[in-house]
């Protein structure tokens, strides 16, 4: 019962946010950004479910990778391109928002119990998982600068996309190797609520 509350409150919170950004309440909803991804981590500790110590261990990990990839990546350009944090994401560490090395764990969970829950080769898992991180972070790209959460100089280019791809089949084969088991069910809607909100506000912003 309080996994389907939590499952149906993400997508009131993404549905009502999309919907008052198209009525042009951009200034009410997108700095309230941070809470929606602190909601889809408690989402994702209720329901993958996060409950023990290697679980945790290879979250912490996620995160890290996440934070040390964003830091190469912003403070060096040899990552991801010539791109730099905007303030809608909350607090940083040296200008790398705690916020996105969560959202590479979350991501990385979520991508990765789909992935396992319709694939049965580990291969076909490892780079599927990572196709999915890509998919998301491509419709990502397109509403980032709109909302203030990253900004590109000159876009994102091909490099990005395959930068994410190299890196996040490596977390994958690390959860693989561990053998991570998750809820498919949370997981498909932990990735769908954020993909149709990105696609969703590319498209009003695009109007």
């Amino acid at each position: 019962m309080i996994k389907k509350a939590l499952v149906v409150f993400l997508w009131i919170l993404h549905l009502s946010a999309l919907i008052g950004l198209a009525l042009g309440y951009k200034d009410f909803f997108i700095p309230k950004s941070p809470f929606t991804l602190l909601y889809l981590t408690i989402v994702l500790w209720v329901c993958f479910p996060i409950q023990t110590i290697k679980k945790i261990g290879l979250f912490i990990l996620c995160f890290v990778v996440g934070m040390t990839v964003e830091w190469i990546g912003v403070h060096t350009g040899s990552l991801f391109g010539d791109y730099f944090y905007g303030d809608n994401l909350g607090p940083k560490l040296d200008g790398i928002p705690y916020l996105i090395g969560i959202n590479w764990a979350v991501l990385t969970f979520t991508s990765h119990a789909i992935a396992q829950s319709f694939l049965k080769n580990i291969t076909a898992q490892i780079f599927g998982a990572a196709g999915l991180m890509v998919a998301l972070d491509f419709f990502l790209e397109h509403i980032s600068d709109y909302s203030g959460y990253w900004h590109f100089n000159g876009g994102a280019g091909w490099w990005n996309y395959a930068c994410w791809f190299i890196i996040a089949a490596i977390l994958h084969a690390v959860l693989a190797h561990y053998k991570l088991k998750g809820d498919r069910n949370s997981s498909l809607h932990l990735y769908a609520a954020q993909l149709i909100f990105a696609l969703g506000l590319w498209i009003i912003i695009s109007i």
